[in-house]
């Protein structure tokens, strides 16, 4: 098959002088690491709540950049960036009050167990540090992940990460566990199950003379295929970690700030307490920022003993803007719309699925949903060529969206929490009639 810069020529065909020039650009400058969403990439030029445009002034319904949580360009988190970039722009050596207040508003969101932060500026330098802490703290090394998780890509973490590939050896301190896939596993068994698998997990590293550290779990396994159900089948493995002297790093950088709807984090929902919670992602609505939460007794040994220090991790602009980000998810009821709105959405999608046997499971929390596409409902077997044609069918008719799982067959979807009853009728609307399209 011929390729032009990573393009069949079908698909490089379609492309304007502009795209080409572009993608040329990037293949030259950029190098052969990153890749590009769709079969006909996109040009954004503007974002606008829920809205991307492109170079031709198209406009997308952004049912997936969940980086820019609370909507894009949020008039708020602009004038906050812009308040405080114009005063000072430093960082964690010297005082100031922006990092405490925000800190603060922080903390009051989680148990009063959880009551100390340290600021990052990525949720892979989160995880990397709450790695770090959790190796001191328990004098172990040994982590335990699912089979498709993405926790960063910082060396230690990208081994922490089989999602990203065979490029990225898993690394020998790793150890990973069946995703908790209520779906074929079954709602009622999945709970025993994946705490045998967490338990096995842990003595295979004993067995080969690692001490087990941590737990790191991603709240609604989004790489694994968004795996949220049923609510509370966590707590058997964090018991079993627990009981073994490992700690349970809750990863919410993907289902944190509300994404969930019923709470702002989304290990809550399972009625579980961690060690450290990090996130990420939409902290900032854009600008650059992340953190990891601790236990005081978890963080102690590890602030005795060594300096951490981030050039811009909490510094007083990305501050300020994660402060109007908490403003503006508790101010504006954010939290009661994504719970009213996911359910009608999933309501909506799961209408959907009576009319077309290619659906063959809707789930999610909230505002993060995923739809498993399969070729037979009896099998299961994903239809991993149908969804990419659907991803990129949306696409087309200017809706985005994704795809995750092993075998790429479920729809990611992640709109903003601002999302509402309109929004999902249009997108459910735009489904159907890629659903159509594929007969």
């Amino acid at each position: 098959m011929t390729m032009i810069n990573g393009f069949t020529a079908e698909d490089a065909a379609r492309l304007s002088e502009t795209e080409r020039a572009l993608i040329e650009r990037r293949a030259r400058v950029l190098g052969p690491a990153y890749r590009l969403f769709y079969e006909h990439p996109l040009h954004l030029v503007k974002g606008e709540g829920v809205w991307l445009y492109d170079a031709d002034g198209k406009r997308y319904l952004d049912a997936y950049n969940n980086v820019a949580s609370i909507g894009h360009c949020h008039p708020k988190v602009v004038e906050a960036l812009y308040e405080q970039a114009k005063v000072l722009n430093t960082h964690t050596r010297y005082l100031h009050e922006g990092i405490l207040d925000y800190a603060e508003k922080l903390l009051a969101t989680f148990p009063a167990e959880l009551d100390q932060v340290m600021f990052t500026c990525t949720g892979s330098e989160a995880n990397d540090l709450a790695l770090r802490i959790a190796r001191q703290y328990t004098g172990g090394t040994g982590l335990i992940v699912t089979q498709l998780a993405y926790h960063g890509v910082t060396d230690q973490i990208a081994a922490a990460s089989p999602s990203l590939g065979a490029g990225v050896p898993v690394g020998d301190f790793v150890r990973t566990v069946r995703a908790p896939d209520a779906y074929r596993l079954g709602a009622e068994n999945v709970a025993q199950i994946f705490a045998d698998d967490v338990r096995a997990a842990i003595a295979d590293l004993r067995r080969c003379g690692i001490k087990p550290a941590a737990l790191l779990l991603d709240g609604i396994f989004a790489s694994d295929g968004v795996l949220s159900d049923p609510a509370g089948f966590l707590q058997q493995a964090v018991a079993v970690a627990r009981e073994e002297g490992l700690l349970y790093i809750a990863d919410e950088v993907q289902s944190g700030f509300g994404r969930t709807g019923s709470h702002m984090w989304g290990y809550q929902r399972h009625g579980v307490q961690p060690d450290i919670v990090t996130m990420g992602k939409p902290m900032g609505n854009g600008q650059p920022i992340a953190g990891a939460v601790f236990r005081g007794e978890v963080l102690d040994a590890f602030g005795r003993t060594a300096r951490y220090f981030n050039t811009f991790g909490g510094n007083p602009v990305s501050c300020a803007a994660a402060n109007a980000v908490l403003d503006v998810i508790q101010g504006e009821g954010l939290m009661t719309n994504c719970a009213a709105v996911g359910e009608y959405f999933k309501a909506g999608l799961q209408g959907l699925a009576e009319r077309y046997p290619l659906i063959g499971d809707v789930r999610g929390a909230g505002l993060f949903v995923g739809v498993e596409l399969v070729t037979d409902r009896a099998s299961k077997a994903p239809a991993t060529e149908a969804t990419a044609r659907v991803v990129n069918g949306m696409r087309e008719r200017g809706v985005l969206i994704s795809s995750a799982g092993p075998a790429a067959n479920i729809l990611k979807i992640r709109p903003q929490l601002i999302f509402q009853r309109e929004h999902a009728d249009l997108f459910v609307q735009t489904l159907e009639a890629v659903l159509k399209s594929l007969n």
